[in-house]
Order: C-alpha cells, then structure tokens, then sequence
C-alpha cells in the first residue's frame, strides 16, 4: 500500500510511535524515525520488530518544539511522501487535576504540545511547497479534543483527564483544517485521528469503567489505531483532506 512511499514518523519513540513506524514498513514503505531521543526510539523500534539497520529505516534526532531543529531537518529533507505526528510533548508538572494546574503549567504544556504542532504543520506545507510533490500529513488527535471527559471512568483511581490535553487536542483538529484550507492543493493533505484509550499498563478499576463506556474493546491496542493511519498516508484516502477520523469502539456514541 506504502510501496515507493518515504514517511516521516516523529515521535517514533514513543508507543504509538514506534508502532506505526513498524506498520508503514510492513505495507512495503520506508521511514524517517525521528525521536528529541535517538537511542530510546532504537530501542523502542526494535521492540516493536523493527529492523533498525535495514537500508528502508532512518533514524535521526528531532526537537519539534525547537523552530531551528525542524526548520533544519526539513531542509536537509528529501523524498518525502508524507508525515504522522506522534510526538507528545509535556512539562514536569502535566497530568495534575484541574484546581492544581497552574496557568504557567498550562501556558507551557500548551506551548510545548500545540505550539509543537502548529510547527510541524507549517513546516511540513513549506517543504510540499518547495518540493512541488504529493504529500499526506496524519496528526494525532484524540476522542477527547472531539467530547467532553467522562470523569466517572477515573473514579477509585489517582488518574485524570488533564485539562490541558483536551484542550490541545481539540485544538488540533482543527489546526488540521485550517492547514488544509489555507495551503488548498490537491496533493497535499492533511488528516487528523482520534484514537480513544490506549492501553498502557492503566490500572484496573479504570480499565473496566473505560470499556462499560465502549461497545465492548474497552481500550485500544496500538495496532488498533494503525491501519487508519496507514489508509490516510496511502493513495487509498486521495482527496481526503481537512477530516478528523474517529476510532472509539463507540465510546463517544
């Protein structure tokens, strides 16, 4: 499906990261891992089956909060077919409930994880500008930038929905649109998606609040989330563009 295609996966350290690094090289693409962690995402890749010295994977430093580290890597680019952001980053304080978090806390998460994404957004549209080629863009979303928390799920436990996220997040589905509107050509697009829970070691008590919610997965495996992401870098999605995807297991319904 990817076949011929160069993909940009930043963030491709992180859980989500490294395993749609993992599915684009299994629809026959190739990649550009890129992690502010280099050795941290070969680790990661590798724990996700990644071939990490085969001649289809790179894997290279990136900061997307810094303009200069992203400026650089897109001008040193090449070949390029498209993107997934899968970056998340977050300030020492983030996760706090919401009389705790401070407006400095916000104002930097907010900084750090949507200023980030605003970044790599424009960025990217320059580089499809200079380059005058096909180019898809997948930023992360999430169910949660879409409705408002269900806070019941967190009962007995220590966890949150942080404020600070679902604002960012619904920022960015829009930001995706508004990427797509203004730059207005055909061959570049931009899509969001938004997975609901992820599995990652959560607690049980929220585990079976979470999945009452849902048409009965309960939370999402990584590799639930994929093959979207793999359909909008494809040709399968040409003309999809400006659209945020949703992928809940009816949790939002």
């Amino acid at each position: 499906m990817l076949a011929g295609k160069k993909i940009l996966v930043a963030g491709a350290g992180g859980l989500l990261g490294a395993s749609v690094a993992f599915a684009i090289l299994q629809n026959q693409g190739s990649i550009v891992a890129a992690d502010i962690d280099t050795n941290l995402a070969e680790e990661r890749l590798k724990a996700a089956g990644v071939d990490t010295g085969s001649g289809r994977v790179e894997i290279c430093e990136l900061d997307v909060t810094s303009e200069d580290s992203v400026a650089a890597f897109f001008a040193g680019a090449e070949g390029l077919s498209g993107a997934v952001n899968c970056t998340y980053p977050r300030n020492a304080t983030y996760g706090a409930h919401f009389f705790d978090v401070t407006l400095q806390s916000f104002n930097e998460n907010s900084s750090l994880h949507l200023g980030s994404a605003f970044l790599f957004c424009q960025q990217c549209a320059r580089y499809f500008l200079k380059n005058n080629d096909g180019f898809s863009l997948v930023n992360l979303a999430s169910i949660y930038g879409v409705v408002a928390p269900t806070f019941g799920i967190y009962d007995g436990t220590s966890m949150t929905m942080p404020v600070e996220y679902a604002a960012i997040k619904s920022a960015i589905i829009h930001l995706t649109k508004y990427t797509s509107a203004y730059v207005k050509d055909s061959r570049f697009r931009v899509n969001s998606v938004s997975p609901g829970g992820i599995l990652d070691g959560q607690p049980e008590a929220f585990l079976r609040q979470y999945r009452d919610q849902t048409n009965g997965k309960g939370m999402l495996d990584v590799e639930d989330v994929t093959p979207t992401i793999i359909f909008l870098l494809s040709d399968s999605s040409a003309y999809l563009t400006g659209q945020n995807i949703v992928i809940d297991d009816g949790f939002s319904v």
